[in-house]
């Protein structure tokens, strides 16, 4: 038995598993492993191993893990792992990471990391270095604990960059790796993240004016400190920037996103309670690890207006579109928007026909959308949720610097260009950079969120859940928006779908519960009402048969 070997039996005696009921297994999805934080410690150990083991297979490239289980309540956790430029997982690799962690013994555990090792042609000699941060859940601190175990067991060089939002974690991991390139993203450290993009915004801005306050709600997590650090690093004389920080009570856990954050105000479709909304005022969400972002306001008249992710996404494709035009690269550059089934009908047509950029859709999670968005010179992605950002081909960025300027105008543009290329975070998407995109879209426009609004108008839907004996009978093609079985289920659905106008509606099984989502949307409430009830009966009828 190798030095190795004994290392990872020792350790993982005191990591152990907790074994779950006959036929269920711990599964790596888009979140990584996220469930109640007292399951997790011997997953967080064996996701070590696999980090150390990812790390080899890439010659020695640092790889992330971050520890966070973003909106969901303070109870649980998660631990998910990032890859060298800053991206996911590589989809081939949840499987063996899943494989991993529901090795059923300690000597079991052993067994199936050499023979990942075989497989795949690993070095177990070779150097590996892991970087890692957590959110501010209590258990985080057991978590990256019983990970670093995992690290040392195997050799593993690691930093522990504490406390961070899950961006920051991307950015480090892209930062270390590019280190000393050309490509260098920044420096590596948490104030070499807020260097970044207090420097770029000041650029993007150009001493245009931000009115008016915005008051932002970090749900009472991570986002709050850190936004809070990040606006000491904006130089006042260069950028007026009026910022209200709310619900960033780090102190209390039971208080992590509740009744706050980008979560809540998209499912709910109102304002958190505290503080009670004001009228008028300029406002947005961040979720409990910072990387979805919602924006709304309270209008007198009409009562409250959400900008979700839909919004931000055509916002950034028109601006970005606008500018490339401007710069004389609008043949040179292709700009596209990626999309889920969830986008706003209305949002995909005024893409499509008012901003004439091709719009492709893709299952949802944010892995797919990213993948899809690299296909362009320019890729806007956002779910609906708030979750996006913009990626930047590496022949974009040349252009936007090597390019002659003929004109003032043009020579703006470019400029313009160049530093949204350094404000937005490409390594995935990140509530902060994106609001700071924002705000300068809406400074260059001199935009009031009610002229962002008034950009298109949504179609009314809703999202019902359905519980279902078996989510798995319910599958999906057209990147989920048409069901493939049950046998049946979506004859009916078209059926009731021709019933409304400008209509439609899909049913997908939920990833993480034994039950189905309903989307629907109409020309009006009560049709998209209607509909999603109409929808849910047909499918509750096959869950049951």
């Amino acid at each position: 038995m190798s030095d190795h070997d004994e290392a990872i039996l020792a350790a993982s005696a005191r990591r152990p598993i907790v074994p779950l009921e006959k036929g269920k297994f711990y599964t790596y999805g888009t979140a990584g492993f996220r469930m109640k934080a007292d399951l997790l410690e011997g997953i967080s150990f064996r996701v070590g191993l696999l980090a150390s083991l990812r790390s080899r297979k890439l010659n020695g490239q640092a790889i992330g893990v971050m520890v966070t289980a973003s909106h969901n309540p303070a109870v649980d956790n998660g631990v998910k792992i990032v890859d060298p430029l800053g991206e996911m997982l590589e989809q081939d690799w949840e499987r063996y990471a899943t494989a991993l962690v529901n090795a059923t013994s300690d000597q079991h555990l052993v067994e199936v990391y050499n023979l990942l090792a075989a497989e795949l042609k690993i070095d177990l000699t070779a150097s590996a270095k892991v970087v890692y941060g957590r959110d501010t859940r209590p258990s985080g601190h057991k978590l990256v604990a019983a990970l670093a175990d995992g690290l040392t067991a195997t050799k593993t060089e690691f930093v522990d960059f504490k406390i961070l939002t899950t961006p920051q974690l991307h950015y480090l991991v892209r930062a270390t790796n590019s280190e000393g390139t050309p490509l260098a993203y920044g420096k590596v450290s948490e104030v070499g993240y807020y260097e970044k993009l207090a420097e770029a915004f000041v650029r993007a801005i150009r001493g245009r004016k931000i009115t008016g306050t915005l008051q932002v709600d970090c749900a009472n997590g991570v986002g709050g400190p850190k936004l809070s650090e990040f606006l000491k690093h904006i130089p006042k004389d260069k950028v007026s920037f009026d910022v209200k920080v709310v619900n960033d009570d780090v102190l209390r856990p039971e208080v992590l996103n509740l009744d706050s954050g980008a979560d809540f105000v998209k499912t709910k479709q109102r304002a958190p309670p505290n503080p009670k909304p004001q009228p008028g005022v300029r406002s947005c969400s961040l979720d409990g690890d910072a990387d979805r972002l919602i924006y709304y306001w309270v209008d007198p008249e009409t009562g409250f207006v959400m900008l979700d992710g839909d919004r931000i996404s055509s916002l950034a494709a028109s601006f970005i579109g606008d500018l490339v035009e401007s710069a004389g690269l609008k043949d040179d550059l292709r700009i596209g928007v990626v999309q889920t089934a969830y986008a706003n009908g209305a949002s995909t047509n005024y893409i499509t026909q008012h901003l004439k950029l091709p719009v492709i859709c893709t299952p949802t999670g944010v892995k797919h959308l990213h993948h899809v968005a690299q296909g362009f010179d320019i890729g806007v992605y956002f779910e609906a949720n708030g979750h996006g950002t913009v990626l930047f081909s590496p022949d974009a960025i040349n252009a936007f610097k090597n390019k002659e300027p003929q004109s003032p105008a043009q020579k703006d543009a470019l400029d313009t260009l160049a530093a949204l290329a350094d404000l937005i975070n490409q390594t995935v998407g990140d509530a902060i950079s994106d609001m700071l995109l924002v705000e300068v879209i809406l400074a260059h426009k001199s935009w009031t969120l009610r002229d962002w609004a008034l950009t298109y108008a949504d179609l009314p839907n809703r999202l019902v859940r359905v519980e279902v004996s078996d989510k798995d009978r319910f599958k999906t093609t057209d990147a989920e928006r048409r069901l493939l079985s049950p046998d049946g289920a979506q004859d009916e659905i078209d059926q009731a779908v021709k019933k409304y106008k400008d209509a439609r509606s899909f049913a997908r099984a939920s990833g993480t519960e034994n039950a189905c989502r309903v989307y629907a949307e109409a020309a009006t409430r009560t049709e998209a009402n209607e509909l999603a009830d109409r929808v849910a009966r047909i499918i509750e009828r096959y869950g049951t048969l």
